[in-house]
C-alpha cells in the first residue's frame, strides 16, 4: 500500500509541477493550434507515443481536426499525409528521440510548425522546434527510476491543457460535443429532439371530447400508450385521459363506461415544444412526476405526444 500511495503522490507532484513550467510558449502553441487551417498532427515513439494517440483523440474529440503519425511510419511514405498547413505536436521526454528527429528539418523545409512537448530544454528536439513546452519531473514513479510513469501523467497532462486551452478559444460547446459523440448518451440528450421520438398522426392517441371512456379505453388498447389526447371539434387538444385517471374514476366511484371524456378526462395537460431538446422533456416529466406531455408546433397546435417510455427506448433515461 505504501509503493501504491507513493506513485500517486510521485505523478500528482510531477502534474502540479507543471503549473510553474508554462510560460508564453504554451499560450502561443494554444493560439498556433487554434488558428491553424489544416491539421493536428500528434506523434511520438513508444511510451510518448501511447500518449500522443490519446492527445490527438482527445483534440479530435473537441473540434480540432487532428491525428496520430507515427514517426517510424512518418519516415517511410506517412509523411505525405502531412501538409503545410498542418502543425505537428511531438512527444519526447527525451527530446532526442531519433525517428522524430530525422523528420523535423524535413518538417522545417515544409514551413509546418513543430511543437515539442519534452522534459529537457536543451534537448536536440527542443531547438528543432518552433515552441518548446517544458514537461521536466524531478523522478519517475518507477522505484528504479525508470519506467516512463510521471513523465508520461505529466505529458498527458500537457496535452489535456492544450487542447481546452483551444476549445476555449475556439468556443466550443457542449453541443459541438455531442456532434462527435452522436453515438453516446451525451450526444443523444443533446442532439435528440422531441419531434424525433413523438408519436404523431395516426400513431398518436386522440379522441374527442364527447367520447366515452370505453372508446377512450379501445384507443388507448390501439395505441398502447397508457394514454390519449382529448381533442375539441377543431382538433385543439383540451386535456389528456391516461391510466391515473381511470384509476381515479375507480376510487371516486364515478366509472361508467359511457362517461364522456369532458367529465372524465384531467383538463388541460402539460405540453412541450416540437423542437425542445428529449432530455428536456425528460426533465419536465420528472420533476412534474408526469409520464406524458403534449407535443404542440411553434403555433401552439397539437402535433403529437411523447411518452416516458419513448425516452426509455431511446436511451436518452
Amino acid at each position: 500500500m505504501a509503493r501504491l500511495r507513493q506513485v500517486v503522490e510521485i505523478e500528482a507532484k510531477a502534474v502540479l509541477g507543471l503549473r510553474n513550467q508554462l510560460d508564453e510558449g504554451a499560450i502561443e502553441a494554444v493560439q498556433l493550434i487554434a488558428g491553424l487551417s489544416g491539421r493536428l498532427v500528434v506523434t511520438g515513439m513508444g511510451k510518448s507515443g501511447h500518449i500522443a494517440r490519446k492527445v490527438a483523440a482527445t483534440f479530435a474529440s473537441t473540434g480540432t481536426p487532428a491525428f496520430f503519425v507515427h514517426p517510424a511510419e512518418a519516415q517511410h511514405g506517412d509523411l505525405g499525409m502531412i501538409q503545410p498547413e498542418d502543425v505537428v505536436l511531438a512527444f519526447s521526454y527525451s527530446g532526442e528521440t531519433e525517428e522524430i528527429k530525422e523528420i523535423a528539418p524535413i518538417l522545417k523545409r515544409m514551413g509546418t510548425p513543430l511543437i515539442a512537448v519534452t522534459g529537457h530544454p536543451q534537448s536536440s528536439l527542443a531547438k528543432l522546434s518552433r515552441i518548446h513546452l517544458n514537461a521536466h519531473v524531478e523522478e519517475e514513479a518507477c522505484p528504479l527510476n525508470l519506467a516512463p510513469t510521471a513523465s508520461t501523467a505529466a505529458a498527458l497532462a500537457m496535452g489535456d491543457a492544450l487542447a481546452m486551452g483551444v476549445l476555449e478559444i475556439r468556443g466550443f460547446k457542449p453541443e459541438d460535443f455531442a456532434r462527435s459523440h452522436p453515438g453516446g448518451s451525451l450526444g443523444r440528450r443533446l442532439l435528440v429532439k422531441v419531434e424525433d421520438l413523438m408519436r404523431s398522426d395516426t400513431r398518436m392517441p386522440s379522441v374527442g371530447e364527447h367520447a366515452s371512456v370505453q372508446e377512450a379505453l379501445a384507443e388507448m388498447g390501439a395505441k398502447r400508450l397508457g394514454m390519449t389526447c382529448v381533442v375539441d371539434s377543431t382538433g385543439k387538444a383540451v386535456g389528456l385521459f391516461t391510466d391515473g385517471d381511470l384509476r381515479r374514476l375507480l376510487s371516486e366511484g364515478r366509472l361508467r363506461a359511457d362517461l364522456k371524456m369532458s367529465e372524465a378526462m384531467t383538463p388541460g395537460g402539460q405540453s412541450i415544444s416540437a423542437t425542445a431538446l428529449a432530455s428536456e422533456a425528460a426533465n419536465r416529466m420528472e420533476t412534474q412526476r408526469i409520464n406524458h406531455l403534449l407535443v404542440r408546433d411553434d403555433a401552439g397546435a397539437l402535433v403529437g405526444v411523447i411518452g416516458l417510455h419513448d425516452l426509455l427506448e431511446a436511451k436518452i433515461v
